[in-house]
């Protein structure tokens, strides 16, 4: 069942796996393609900090970039922060690494911060961000290494090292927010939306 209205087939800015499925799961027929930006040179050059002006500005730009080649199309582009105790990490670049940003998270509470903008025809029609405050269980290194070598590498996608649709819901105590948040794409926000400007059908 497709509930999309629009005209023209909905398109993703992005290839990540748990943002294609909770669109999927929502009725909505779409078509993914990658944004290809330099996401910390666009941070970089903006001068911005806050975490939340961080991925609202790089959804902004991601779908943008995809409305510029397709703009009879609507485009939701979308990106996630991840801050623990003020500051803000970034993806691990291999398995060691993403073992040390797990033993960082261990026991304490981090803030994920998802933004999404959908754009058409070069202009963006609307940025919203939302978050979600998840509280990692004490890990002693042997859990996790032993949850890196279950999980694969696949799991260095996220940036806390973690799919939460997966074995990632394993490392958590308590998640405080939207699941959808923690995934990747407001999608009550997101939906909100789309209904208020009739593009969908339920």
């Amino acid at each position: 069942m497709n509930i999309w209205r629009g005209q023209s087939k909905l398109l993703l800015a992005s290839q990540s796996r748990a943002r294609k499925m909770l669109l999927e799961n929502a009725g909505l027929d779409f078509e993914a393609l990658p944004a290809n930006i330099d996401e910390r040179a666009v941070q970089r050059e903006s001068g911005l900090s806050a975490p939340g002006e961080i991925a609202s500005l790089l959804a902004r730009e991601k779908a943008l970039f995809i409305s510029r080649q397709k703009p009879g199309q609507y485009v939701i582009g979308a990106d996630q922060t991840l801050t623990l105790e003020g500051k803000i990490l970034h993806k691990s670049r291999d398995l060691a690494e993403g073992a040390q940003t797990l033993a960082a998270l261990s026991g304490k509470t981090h803030r994920l911060t998802s933004a999404f903008c959908v754009a058409r025809a070069g202009q963006a029609l609307v940025v919203h961000r939302d978050h979600a405050d998840l509280r990692m269980r004490t890990l002693d290194l042997a859990e996790i290494s032993r949850y890196l070598e279950r999980a694969g590498p696949s799991v260095l996608s996220s940036v806390g090292v973690y799919q939460g649709e997966s074995l990632g819901i394993h490392l958590f105590e308590h998640i405080e927010g939207d699941h959808s948040v923690v995934l990747g794409l407001s999608m009550l926000s997101l939906l909100a939306w789309m209904r208020r400007e009739n593009l969908i059908s339920l």
